[in-house]
């Protein structure tokens, strides 16, 4: 990228500040509080609805409902792991906790949720059992789809907060923050697996036949496997540490360039390291008559007193020498704080400073 003109470009990203990545972090915590809670008080009330009613569909659901529980667990404690400072054996952090115990999560979905429930399911099918129809269990998928529900509203005011204007696809499909994408994805799961349970005890007892409360069962541990194959590609992803956006990398190269001191970025490469944490690296080549008028001034009273022309001359290379590498050092410093500004989800910024290939000396063959 050659050296752009006029002023340096900016560009407002979701995460627009510290504060904002902090808020960002809170919010991802209270969704899966929020979600621990719901779903093991509702873990209880479907279980009992199930010794109850003998209701395949709601088994299923109160295994789903276990998973839920178990699976938001594992993300809570990869968001606190995660949190934990930089020390001597990972010097960039622990961000990438996060998408383990995210991935463990997304594991447990597809064993539990949907392994689990789609086996009873197709059990059910092969050696059907009647279904008892009770208001109790009526009163615990009114009372799971209510906290489920939200749960799912407190996730989606968090991914509010964060996707700005992305639509949500988009932002699901970009964000460096697995855990609250999981859990607005498990409970809107949870919401839909209400209604079919319920549409399965539904029609088993108005037709007595419980092959619909089975096929419901086995939807629910399908829609499950969905979720989990998505989380887990998405978790695997960021494991592997994906680079920011296109447009993002287009932007921040573009700041790099529009800098009146380089004349061009080579080999810009990034890698997320953790929620709202990416490594960026650059080389750059520096002008390096820009910074010799920086600090053309050296000239002026470099040498004074020395016997010679010679020891004058000695004199003033080292003076220019120390202040041209002070010049690009402060520059270097400028810029990478410039970065931390603009771009706050920059926490790694590593600027090379790239020699410009040596002119050929005429005659070399």
């Amino acid at each position: 990228v050659k050296r752009g003109q006029g002023a340096a470009p900016s560009l407002d990203l979701p995460r627009g500040s510290r504060h904002a990545l902090l808020a960002m972090a809170s919010s991802s915590r209270g969704a899966v509080l929020a979600a621990i809670l719901g779903n093991a008080t509702i873990t209880v009330a479907k279980f009992v609805a199930f010794a109850i009613t003998g209701s395949g569909s709601m088994l299923s659901e109160g295994i789903h409902s276990v998973a839920d529980t178990a699976n938001q667990t594992l993300l809570f404690i990869g968001i606190r792991r995660s949190e934990r400072p930089a020390d001597d054996m990972f010097h960039y952090g622990y961000g990438a906790d996060r998408y383990l115990y995210a991935l463990l999560s997304a594991i447990g979905i597809f064993v539990l949720g949907c392994g689990v429930t789609v086996y009873h399911g197709i059990r059910s099918l092969i050696e059907p059992a009647p279904v008892t129809f009770s208001w109790v269990s009526v009163a615990v998928l009114a009372v799971a789809f209510v906290l489920d529900g939200a749960v799912f509203l407190t996730a989606l005011r968090g991914v509010q907060q964060q996707k700005g204007e992305r639509p949500l696809l988009r932002f699901l499909q970009e964000t460096t923050d697995p855990t609250i994408a999981a859990v607005l994805l498990e409970d809107a799961a949870a919401c839909t697996g209400v209604l079919i349970a319920g549409a399965g005890i539904w029609l088993s007892h108005i037709t007595g036949d419980p092959t619909w409360d089975a096929v419901g069962a086995i939807l629910i541990g399908l829609m499950l496997g969905l979720v989990a194959i998505w989380l887990g590609v998405r978790n695997r992803a960021l494991l592997l540490g994906p680079a920011l956006t296109p447009e993002e990398h287009r932007t921040v190269v573009e700041f790099l360039a529009a800098q009146p001191a380089v004349t061009r970025v080579r080999a810009a490469r990034s890698r997320v390291v953790g929620s709202g944490d990416v490594r960026f690296q650059a080389d750059l080549d520096f002008d390096g008559a820009w910074l010799g008028r920086r600090v053309v001034h050296v000239l002026s009273d470099c040498g004074a007193g020395t016997p010679d022309d010679e020891a004058r001359r000695q004199a003033c290379a080292e003076a220019m020498g120390e202040a041209v590498l002070q010049a690009l050092s402060d520059e270097v410093d400028r810029i990478e704080a410039e970065l931390a500004r603009r771009f706050p989800q920059l926490g790694h910024v590593d600027l090379e400073v790239e020699e410009p290939p040596l002119s050929p000396v005429p005659g070399d063959g």
